[in-house]
């Protein structure tokens, strides 16, 4: 089967393939589980369109704290299925569906009392790996370990000696949240959906009761299509309520926003082996390895402001400061932080005020005939809330239609990856590339990485690390643009790499190289590569801003001073 290419020709083609005719299945919203949704659909079979808005994951399913994970804090609220049902989705992920995305990561939980807190926090994560074995897919993971004061503090340097009494350690699984999105979609194309980004529902189509398609702006372009399906799936996330008004049918239930956000800041700022997990007075706090770097996060307040670019106050950075600061033996500070970002939780609304109390279960839902909706649930169990959509749009469907399948089809670059990794210092012999390099390729794009090691190939000077992001090469910018939908110079450094959160000047020194990188593929000129530069940076300032703020209100209007790019 051919892999998939979205450039920019293939976006045309699919908007165009999209209006000839009528479609089974039309998905709104490229976050994570409309992703899902589209890969499931077209795997069963129907003929499938996506379409988004932005970019693919440019809400939530970029911002998230990026681990895959059973969720060990459900325990404690009983919710049994949803921690049996997500560590079963964790499996699946790390032992077949995506092995070069997705990887252990080990966590270290300090014990504050003796005796009744090691009996109580070690019996939450025995049952937690005794479900995750139970699965039938939980052996890829070490069991958890009890440690003591003096071993924990081997393992963590970093905390202090008054922090804790002993410690468990027990492991998870990360991925690069956005890349994984990426990866979905592309999958989704290799099996023939029609997938087109900055292509914006702006209404629905309705014959009487019924909606029997969507009215499509091509945000690039220009123009409007009208594509016609036999079934709509709303997976547009926090952006539900808005999607259904559309139609002026809020449906059954509400969806409500809840803010986190993280703070990335270098690796040799925290002295550690493992990553940490802490309580505090409302949730808990994930301190999360990211190759050079460390993720501290999370947040959780109400958000009913902006809901495309949310914004990170002072008070959000200083109270997750704070809380990790009370653990460290060396603090630490303003100056420390490379990166922030900011995301929102689609919630289902009605249980209680407290965002944190929130049901993380999701809901699919059929509010007229035409269209399914599916909003709530949490990223590990993408999976399922794709399968639960398109079971709930084939009732509409007037033909008998084949069961799921995503549990047998690996992500494009999952098939073969563990004889790739384990030749991997052959292939560097073979490229030139350090083996470094190639480990860090193969962790990004799997057994696809000879079309990227091709762009090399036909210009070694691709090889080339970009010269104030020495993470990436060269050739992983082309690539955005050619081969991964990659439209603006935004897309490139915020979603396909993560350079806006990993260096301390958030992208800016890489702006031009990466749109001149971009530009021909794109077809830019050198007006259009000034523009991107231009609105990237305003975008950097807007965020700074709005992270010296004190509040959501102050921080959200700073960050809306720098507003989205609009092509000429």
């Amino acid at each position: 089967m051919r892999t998939a290419t979205l450039g920019p020709v293939e976006r045309g083609q699919a908007l165009e393939a999209m209006a000839e005719r009528e479609l089974d299945v039309l998905v709104v919203g490229a976050g994570v589980v409309g992703a899902g949704t589209a890969l499931d659909a077209v795997t069963r079979g129907l003929t499938t369109g996506l379409v988004e808005a932005r970019d693919w994951a440019s809400g939530t399913s970029s911002r998230s704290s990026k681990l895959i994970h059973g969720g060990l804090r459900y325990l404690e609220m009983l919710d049994f299925a949803l921690v049996r049902e997500a560590l079963k989705e964790r499996g699946l992920l790390l032992e077949k569906l995506a092995p070069h995305l997705v990887k252990p990561v080990p966590f270290l939980y300090p014990l504050r009392h003796r005796g009744w807190e090691r009996l109580y926090a070690g019996t939450g994560v025995a049952l937690y790996d005794t479900m995750s074995v139970s699965s039938g897919h939980g052996r890829g993971l070490p069991v958890h370990r009890h440690l003591s004061r003096r071993h924990a503090l081997r393992v963590a340097p970093c905390l202090k000696k008054d922090a804790l009494v002993g410690a468990l350690q027990y492991y998870d699984a990360q991925m690069d949240d956005a890349r994984f999105v990426t990866t979905l979609v592309r999958t989704a194309a290799t099996y023939g959906a029609h997938v087109a980004s900055r292509a914006r529902v702006t209404g629905f189509l309705r014959e009487g009761e019924r909606v029997v398609g969507a009215r499509v702006q091509d945000v690039e372009a220009g123009g409007e299509y009208e594509i016609r399906a036999k079934q709509i799936v709303n997976a547009t996330g926090v952006w539900t309520d808005d999607t259904q008004s559309l139609i002026a049918e809020r449906g059954q239930f509400h969806v409500r926003a809840s803010k986190g956000i993280h703070l990335v800041v270098p690796k040799d700022r925290i002295h550690s082996t493992t990553g940490l997990i802490l309580r505090t007075e409302k949730s808990v706090l994930f301190v999360i390895p990211w190759g050079r770097h460390w993720i501290v996060g999370t947040t959780d307040t109400d958000w009913d402001l902006d809901k495309a670019h949310p914004a990170a106050s002072s008070a959000d950075i200083d109270y997750l400061l704070e809380h990790v600061n009370a653990v460290l033996s060396v603090p630490l500070t303003r100056d420390d932080v490379q990166g922030v970002y900011a995301g929102l939780r689609p919630l289902l609304a009605g249980e209680s005020d407290a965002t944190s109390k929130l049901s993380r279960e999701h809901t699919v839902a059929h509010p007229v005939p035409g269209m399914v909706v599916v909003a709530g649930g949490k990223y590990t169990t993408y999976r399922v809330m794709a399968k639960d959509a398109v079971d709930e749009a084939v009732h509409g469907l007037d033909r008998r239609v084949a069961d799921c399948v995503t549990e047998e089809v690996p992500l494009l670059g999952a098939e073969g990856f563990a004889a790739l990794w384990n030749g991997r210092a052959g292939l560097a012999a073979r490229t030139g590339l350090h083996v470094a390099r190639v480990e860090h390729l193969l962790n990004r794009y799997g057994t696809v990485v000879g079309e990227l090691l091709d762009l090399i190939s036909a210009d070694p000077g691709l090889g080339e690390p970009l010269a104030a992001a020495d993470d990436y090469l060269r050739a992983e910018i082309v690539y955005a643009a050619s081969h991964e939908g990659a439209r603006h110079l935004d897309d490139v450094l915020t979603r396909r790499t993560r350079i806006s959160i990993e260096t301390f000047d958030r992208g800016a020194r890489s702006a031009r190289e990466c749109a001149e990188l971009m530009a021909p593929v794109l077809g830019w000129g050198a007006d259009q590569v000034d523009r991107e530069v231009e609105h990237y940076e305003k975008r950097v300032e807007a965020e700074r801003e709005s992270q010296r703020q004190p509040d959501d209100r102050t921080a959200d209007a700073a960050r809306l001073g720098a507003p989205d790019i609009v092509p000429i």
